[in-house]
């Protein structure tokens, strides 16, 4: 039993030293291997540090290969236009007619990219290049321009404006298929020159020719009717007031406008949405003028006849300033331009106003004569005749008046053109300055009447009915026109007027008035009877006077009848309107039937029914003055 132990003791303790052996082993392993690990971190860094920047110089080798590759490519697109060249020149040289419109733009359009290319690559080899494609694109360009010239032409033969403007029918406008055409045209020649050209250029040849063809066919269109105008101004009364609707003014801008309106229609179609209103004044620009001209000519004829063709003027006014606003408001443009054509008008419109005051002045103070009968002049009725004409223009002098502004009318014209600044209001009511106007005017003519009447009529009566007689004919013109509607205000001036023409003429009939008074004396006998012809007896009067009371009443009858039949003799050979023979006649038996009645009822009896020295009984006398209307 003890063997086999110490055996099994023998085998364990062998394989514990074995044990022990291969641990010391592996002790001795593991220091090598840190060793070697030690070294092999050492290494990697050494490694690392190698490496990085081996990998730097890659990355960037990288990058340049990129860019090189880049720059190829670039210089294979700089190549390739300039390998295009000579195929494009070959298009461009043969031209759009035999090569088609569509092949010989999209030839230009190839030859414009290139261009630009060649202008980005901004290499200085590339210099003779851009040079010879710049010469290329120019010619290809003024091409193009010359068939967009050839397609405008093909429409721009003057037309008879007559035939749309009494029809009533648009202008002409450009066919659909051209202006498709053109705007295509347009379009590249556009792009084409902002490649050609170093600088901004607003205004493309195209724009440039547009505006020459087309603007040379409006004018030529228009042509007649400007002539017209002014033939048509031409007079063959010299002293005959301009008649509404006779010149041609109104024919003249009815054209302007239709043709005006069709070429912005035409516009709008074939340019782009920014060029329209340079393209469209630019087109519009000969026409107008020649619009400014002839405008200018009408002004000349008005200023040498302004007494009888200053509404000429104010039709002008009128005509151009509806124009100016529906071009304006179909356009958007044209309102500044017409506006300035039409200045000198309107100045020569402001001065009319002055003259025409003055005019009534010097006509009234240069009359040598006026009717010995009393009867109106024909002064009178000429400025009245001028005011009902101004009814027709009352706008376009409405304008005028207020830029003249209240009284301006009557300064000078330095002093009125300080005062229209002083004074201008765009909210005056131009109507009522009108009528304030109308009024001075009548006033002024009224004024200067009377002045002559009293130096050239020797009776105060006449010089009466001299003023009546006017202010009836100024009254009558104005209820029988579109004055009456305007000058309510000027009824009082008319009143005061007649008043004051109504009293001069009464101022004779004083006297057979004078003689049918008394004197009665109430402590003489007892008061005198009153009221009616039956509370009178006559013979008990005339029984109670003295002889010489008796020889001055017979002495006034006389004297009265003398007075009253030269008083009558003289009413009814004055020269009269009906109105105003009327009413100085109701003036006339207002004034003496109650005086006389009275006189009468008291001393008929002076002569007992004889008539010597009563002529008229109160019915005859009635009778008689009822006679004067």
């Amino acid at each position: 039993m003890v063997a086999p132990r110490k055996m099994a003791l023998a085998e364990e303790s062998a394989e514990v030293e074995v044990l022990f052996a291969n641990m010391e082993k592996l002790k001795s392993l593991t220091k090598k291997i840190q060793g070697s690990l030690n070294r092999l971190e050492t290494s990697g860094k050494s490694v690392e540090d190698a490496i990085r920047p081996i990998y730097g110089n890659t990355q960037r080798l990288q990058t340049t290969n990129n860019n090189i590759d880049k720059v190829v490519e670039a210089i294979d697109r700089i190549r390739q236009p300039l390998d295009q060249r000579s195929r494009e020149e070959r298009v461009i040289n043969a031209g759009p007619k035999k090569v088609g419109l569509a092949d010989f733009i999209a030839s230009l359009d190839r030859t414009t990219q290139a261009l630009g290319e060649l202008k980005q690559s901004n290499l200085r080899s590339n210099q003779q290049a851009i040079a010879e494609l710049n010469s290329l694109l120019k010619r290809g360009t003024k091409q193009l321009e010359d068939v967009f010239r050839e397609i405008l032409r093909e429409d721009a033969r003057m037309v008879e404006p007559l035939h749309y403007i009494t029809k009533q029918l648009p202008f002409p406008a450009i066919p659909e298929d051209k202006v498709s055409q053109l705007r295509t045209i347009n379009s590249h020649v556009a792009a084409s020159v902002a490649q050609i050209s170093q600088t901004d250029l607003r205004d493309t040849p195209t724009a440039k020719i547009y505006a020459e063809v087309r603007g040379e066919y409006m004018t030529n269109t228009l042509r007649n009717l400007s002539a017209a105008c002014v033939s048509t101004a031409k007079k063959t009364t010299a002293d005959a007031l301009y008649r509404q609707g006779t010149n041609g003014i109104g024919t003249y801008c009815a054209g302007i406008e239709g043709i005006m309106t069709a070429e912005y229609n035409n516009i709008c179609h074939i340019f782009a949405r920014e060029d329209w209103a340079r393209v469209y004044t630019a087109t519009c620009q000969t026409t107008l003028n020649e619009f400014a001209k002839t405008l200018r000519e009408l002004n000349t004829h008005v200023k040498n006849n302004l007494l009888t063709d200053c509404f000429l003027a104010y039709e002008i006014i009128d005509v151009v300033s509806n124009l100016s606003l529906r071009l304006e408001k179909h356009t958007g443009e044209l309102k500044r331009a017409v506006a300035d054509a039409l200045k000198p008008i309107r100045e020569t419109a402001k001065s009319s106003l002055r003259s025409l005051l003055e005019d009534v002045r010097n006509k009234v103070q240069s009359l040598v004569a006026v009717p010995i009968d009393g009867s109106a002049t024909n002064a009178t009725a000429e400025m009245m005749a001028r005011l009902q004409q101004m009814t027709n223009y009352l706008t376009p002098l409405a304008s005028v008046l207020i830029s003249l502004g209240d009284g301006g009318w009557s300064n000078g014209s330095t002093a009125a053109s300080t005062s229209s600044h002083k004074s201008f209001d765009v909210g005056a009511d131009g109507r009522q300055l009108f009528a304030n106007y109308a009024i001075e005017m009548i006033d002024t003519h009224l004024k200067e009447l009377d002045a002559k009447a009293r130096v050239l009529h020797k009776s105060k009566s006449l010089q009466g009915v001299f003023i009546a007689n006017n202010v009836a004919i100024i009254d009558r013109m104005i209820r029988s026109s579109e004055l009456a509607g305007l000058m309510g205000s000027a009824q009082k001036l008319v009143e005061g007027w007649r008043k004051k023409g109504t009293q001069a003429y009464l101022d004779a009939w004083k006297e057979p008035s004078a003689y049918l008074l008394d004197v009665q004396y109430t402590n003489r006998g007892g008061r005198p009877p009153s009221g009616g012809a039956h509370s009178v007896d006559s013979a008990s009067v005339i029984k109670n006077l003295s002889s010489k009371d008796r020889d001055s009443l017979k002495e006034k009858w006389k004297n009265f009848n003398v007075a009253f039949d030269e008083l009558i003799a003289k009413h009814k050979g004055y020269g009269m309107e009906k109105e105003v023979k009327t009413q100085l006649a109701r003036e006339v038996q207002t004034m003496i039937e109650p005086l006389y009645g009275r006189f009468w009822d008291r001393y008929h009896e002076i002569d007992k029914g004889k008539g010597k020295y009563v002529k008229y009984d109160k019915a005859q006398l009635g009778t008689t003055l009822s006679s004067l209307a």
